[in-house]
């Protein structure tokens, strides 16, 4: 009875700090000084919590593990492994994301979210810090909030303001749902047309242009009082390997470096960015021990990016349970994860992000700061940096949020008009024939008499055919909405891996019938991703691939291709003769594009990359033809 009542006491407890709790912290410090210390209450708490906590606990502040958001029972096995997890190592973190299934990320509702990071706030000692890489806002990987086009877009609308309000919208929605720090933005210049695991997530390949849009990103993210991120340093573009699956190695001199790969990192460190995530970058110029990547090299974590640069911030790695890490230390084993966190802090790191074994990585630590191998000063400076971003978050005063001002706070309708004008802006086309554009919209449908009632008759004056990597996914769902608006007899048709053998000969013959086709090619960077060209570009899987390349043969004179997401896709069909880039496969993006089929709009963008043999970068078929 005694122990009911305690724990009746402790949820009333944490129900009034919730209710009292601000949508965002009031006082929330200059994130350029976050790390300083000095005579504020903030650091002044962090230096009074750090002074009293064990080695075990500090150590434990430097890992960031998953809280994988779904509907969770709070008594149930899954929270309680997780809470247990979190004291038994003293997690300082979390980076907050969705679960996958059967090659598929399981949205789950910011509400979700929101009570386990409340939940976990109550179960943890110290305040928790929690991160997500909502490189395209929310809905990257919740279901709900403001959606914005990758990156890309944005170099392809070139509106700095844009990338400023992108940044504070995303951080003030984080904030509501309790996360405060942002894995974004991306400082990569995009400048090989083959790498598989950028793309569309750079703002582009021209560096003034990439630091302009990181420098505005920053700025809102500061302004809407979160945490940003600058990464991979040194440079992530000029890879054509992913780092999910293997080591990519940049092999630019260090001359190349200073003049293209390096100048948003400096941009953003100018900018007062908060921390640094470094990546399992091979890089010759910088550091020539073979087996040494960015993450586990001194030469380029303290030397280059503390000592010269002069960052002051936060150095995180990027995810250690990555197979391009693993494979240099001999896979996913308590030693190896041990190994390869003990490495990463003596390189200059101040946080393991997701190691691949949790418990080998901590006794690792624990073990070499026992044996000498790690200075417990060493340790004291990574927490001590940590503590004070925590203070300066408010998150000493207050570290719970109001869960009944996460509706009000999430897809204001002001964000999404803005959303939706950057999507317009980027919308570049790149090639017309003059002959098919725009499309003109068909007689509207029959008003029903009846709530249910057949589906519309499937006419042949346009069709639309979807290639995407697995039909079941939410690609092509608001394009063929907005098209069937306009033309709802229009035929669509969706093409994968699994279903495209047999789709071939379905579309050439729709195609044949039909007076005007419209294929929407979704090709967009993910971790892992297989489907690739011979030069590692991404790429359509084989079967739909093939299945485009027969279209593109049999009807290119009433096609037109639109690329909701990488813009490479005409290098690898040049036959095509109408095409757009979108450069995303944003909801907001598939609007766009059929705003601009049907004459609605004009395309304003202009290429932010170059199109080998094909377009230089800031080219415009709609502004050349003027």
């Amino acid at each position: 009875m005694f122990l009911s009542m305690r724990k009746l006491l402790a949820f009333v407890l944490v129900f009034l700090m919730m209710l009292s709790a601000p949508a965002f912290p009031d006082e929330v410090a200059d994130a350029a000084n976050a790390y300083a210390g000095g005579e504020s209450s903030g650091a002044r708490w962090a230096e009074r919590t750090q002074r009293h906590m064990s080695l075990e606990e500090k150590v434990g502040q430097l890992f960031m593990i998953w809280a994988k958001v779904d509907f969770t029972n709070f008594e149930g096995p899954d929270y309680q492994r997780l809470r247990d997890q979190m004291r038994q190592f003293h997690v300082g973190g979390f980076a907050v994301t969705a679960p996958m299934e059967n090659g598929l990320l399981l949205h789950a509702s910011p509400l979700d979210a929101a009570a386990l990071t409340n939940h976990l706030q109550h179960d943890s000692a110290l305040p928790l810090i929690f991160a997500a890489d909502f490189e395209r806002g929310l809905p990257m990987r919740l279901h709900g909030g403001t959606g914005f086009p990758h990156a890309m877009a944005f170099g392809a609308a070139g509106n700095l303001d844009y990338a400023y309000q992108f940044g504070r919208v995303t951080a003030e929605e984080s904030r509501a749902i309790g996360v405060h720090w942002n894995f974004y933005p991306d400082a990569d210049i995009n400048s090989n047309p083959n790498n598989p695991i950028i793309n569309t997530r750079s703002f582009g390949e021209d560096p003034a242009a990439v630091s302009g849009l990181v420098k505005a990103f920053i700025r809102g993210t500061h302004d809407g009082h979160a945490l940003a991120t600058a990464k991979h340093f040194p440079g992530h573009g000029d890879t054509d390997t992913d780092s999910h699956l293997a080591v990519p190695r940049i092999n630019a001199s260090r001359e190349r470096l200073e003049q293209v790969e390096l100048v948003p990192f400096r941009e953003a460190i100018a900018a007062g960015v908060d921390s640094i995530m470094v990546g399992h970058l091979l890089v010759p110029a910088l550091e020539p021990n073979p087996n040494r990547v960015a993450t586990v090299s001194p030469a380029i974590t303290t030397q280059l990016l503390k000592n010269e640069l002069g960052f002051r911030g936060i150095v995180v790695t990027d995810a250690m349970d990555m197979n391009g890490l693993l494979r240099l230390y001999g896979g996913n084993t308590p030693q190896a994860a041990g190994r390869a966190a003990v490495d990463a802090l003596k390189a200059g790191a101040d946080l393991i992000l997701i190691p691949g074994d949790l418990e080998g990585a901590y006794n690792g630590v624990l073990k070499a700061v026992r044996s000498g191998e790690l200075s417990e000063a060493r340790i004291d400076e990574s927490v001590g940096k940590l503590l004070r971003a925590k203070a300066a978050l408010g998150l000493h005063k207050n570290r719970y949020i109001d869960l009944d001002k996460v509706n009000t706070a999430l897809n204001q309708p002001s964000h999404v008009a803005l959303a939706q004008k950057v999507a317009d802006d980027a919308l570049t086309l790149v090639r017309d024939s003059h002959r098919i554009l725009p499309l003109e919209p068909g007689a509207p449908g029959a008003a029903q008499p009846f709530l249910y009632h057949a589906a519309a008759f499937e006419g042949n004056r346009v069709l639309l055919v979807v290639f995407t990597d697995d039909a079941r996914g939410d690609n092509g769902r608001r394009l063929a909405r907005e098209l069937r608006l306009r033309v709802p007899d229009a035929r669509v048709i969706y093409v994968d891996e699994a279903n495209s053998a047999a789709m071939t000969g379905e579309v050439l013959q729709a195609a044949a019938r039909a007076e005007r086709v419209v294929a929407a090619v979704y090709v967009t960077p993910s971790a892992g991703r297989t489907a690739v060209t011979d030069a590692g570009s991404p790429a359509l899987d084989k079967g739909p691939g093939g299945v485009l390349g027969e279209l593109v043969r049999a009807a290119a004179d009433k096609t037109v291709v639109a690329a909701l997401g990488s813009p490479y896709i005409l290098v690898q069909y040049p036959a095509i003769q109408n095409y757009l880039c979108t450069f995303s496969n944003a909801p907001v993006s598939e609007a766009s594009a059929v705003k601009f089929l049907f004459g609605e709009m004009p395309a304003r963008g202009h290429l932010p990359i170059t199109l080998p043999g094909i377009a230089p970068r800031g080219y415009s078929a709609a502004q050349n033809a003027k």
